[in-house]
């Protein structure tokens, strides 16, 4: 094994990593993996397995490191569910672009282009970080991904291939076989697998650093459901899905005692998992990580009570940015039920039907270029004001010509400044497109008359736009959590 320029876990000492390996601690789970010498396997530190010596272990702050210095992935505790350790960089902005399949193309130029740097560049930037290429980095991903499949799913070898983002069926064995010492077949035997429910479905787990607040979540998208696009019912999640020119349908539920969400998803989204599963893992907040969170915002007398009832807060995401966009212009001025109510019936006018088992999820989201090209009158007759309606149509105009694809690393201040060049979206808007469709956790809307009535406490009244802006300096690079803290409240 190439051990000897194998970069640790960032900001981790060795001692530190020991014992959260030694205490099987969930907040590091993803944080670091552990690779231990006498095994060549590398695991997360919450396997079960017995803890080995520390002079055995090595520690590495991804996967693909530890598989660059020669360590084959753990079969027992499956370092691919783990959640991804979340850092506001542009390394790791571009390693979630990979995770998502950017680069199962091999096209590094293109990616780099996309970031703003050169191909030289890029790759500086994720050796610097993560101690790999983008390539080793992208094909690290592959395999892991490929493994989830052969564990979970009863997809054919080809598909899972294919899924994964090899090119070829005999490029992916011969890898596996010389990266984990095994045949891809060897890995399927004698797995267990989620039951399908009978449907033409597959079934897979995300993992998640507990606690996590199922309820609130699902309470909180309950609300805001758009008819006919999405469902919630009897504990699950429930949506139509375009993506990839491909069409099909998902169904997320809470699996508490194992720490992870399950997802059924339409075999006809075989394709497009990765992409999926990352658009998934942004909804539901997965890689999060509570305890570094509310350590910050408990230091705030106003928010650790608030916390401490809500233990594992996640802020909702978006499984399309552009649908979100939409919601949050249609959500300007009136009530979250009447927003919910405007949203519906923008579906059944402009959306296309879908066909799912699911019960109420009968529509797609109206596509972007769809509704850039209808009339403001047409868009108004939903029962909008010609203003917010013309908003709407800019809004779409704007997505149509990429302007919801937000480069990595894109800084919250530029990402806010872009969205309010869009006629009609101001700071609120902005603000809260940027936290839960672009996933900045640093977004907070302080004109929202909402989180200006409970930051005021107990006292009553309300805080004005500047004063709530200036007590939220303090919670910083977590105000989107403190905002959902006081929404919920």
């Amino acid at each position: 094994m190439d051990t000897a320029h194998a970069p640790a876990a960032p900001a981790l000492d060795r001692e530190s990593c020991y014992r959260a390996l030694a205490a099987r601690d969930a907040r590091f789970d993803g944080v670091f993996f552990t690779g231990v010498k006498t095994t060549g396997i590398y695991c997360r530190p919450v396997c079960a397995v017995k803890t080995p010596r520390e002079s055995s272990c090595l520690f590495f702050g991804t996967a693909a490191a530890a598989e660059a210095a020669g360590f084959r992935p753990c079969l027992r505790c499956r370092p691919e569910l783990a959640p991804y350790a979340l850092q506001e960089n542009l390394a790791h902005a571009v390693w979630q672009r990979i995770a998502a399949g950017a680069l199962n193309d091999g096209d590094v130029e293109r990616l780099a282009g996309e970031v703003g740097l050169s191909s030289r560049q890029l790759r500086r930037v994720l050796l610097q970080q993560f101690g790999v290429t983008p390539v080793e980095l992208a094909q690290t991903q592959r395999l892991l991904f490929a493994k989830k499949l052969l564990q979970e799913t009863r997809m054919p070898m080809a598909d899972v291939a294919f899924a994964a983002g090899f090119g070829s069926v005999r490029r992916f064995n011969a890898l596996f076989v010389q990266r984990y010492g095994l045949a891809p077949t060897d890995i399927r035997r004698a797995q267990a697998r989620e039951d399908d429910g009978g449907r033409d479905a597959l079934v897979l787990r995300l993992a998640y650093r507990p606690p996590y607040q199922w309820e609130h979540l699902l309470r909180y998208l309950s609300g805001r459901a758009i008819a006919g696009v999405e469902a919630v019912q009897e504990g699950a999640y429930l949506r139509s899905v375009r993506l990839g020119g491909v069409e099909g349908w998902l169904r997320v539920t809470h699996a508490a005692q194992r720490q992870q969400l399950a997802l059924e998803v339409s075999a006809s989204l075989a394709t497009q998992l990765m992409p999926l599963l990352a658009r998934v893992r942004n909804q539901f907040d997965l890689d999060a990580n509570p305890a570094v969170i509310e350590a910050q915002l408990k230091r705030d007398a106003l928010l650790a009570a608030r916390i401490e009832a809500m233990p594992g807060l996640r802020v909702p995401g978006a499984f399309d940015p552009f649908e979100l966009a939409v919601r949050a212009v249609l959500g300007q001025q009136v009530s979250v039920a009447g927003a919910t109510t405007l949203s519906g019936r923008l579906v059944q006018r402009f959306g296309m039907e879908a066909e799912t088992p699911l019960p109420g999820v009968t529509h797609h989201f109206p596509a972007a270029e769809r509704l850039a090209t209808a009339a403001v009158n047409d868009i108004a007759a939903i029962g909008l004001p010609g203003k917010r309606a013309e908003t709407i149509r800019n809004l779409a105009r704007f997505a149509a010509d990429g302007g919801m694809q937000h480069p990595p690393g894109l800084a919250l201040a530029d990402a806010v400044a872009r969205l309010k060049t869009v006629p009609g979206i101001g700071d609120w808007t902005a603000h809260y497109i940027a936290l839960r469709a672009l996933r900045y956790p640093d977004a907070f809307p302080a004109g929202d008359l909402g989180l200006q009535k409970s930051a005021a406490g107990a006292d009553g009244g309300r805080l004005t736009e500047r004063q709530l802006a200036a007590r939220a300096e303090a919670w910083s690079p977590w105000r989107g959590y403190a905002a959902l803290a006081l929404w919920m409240a």
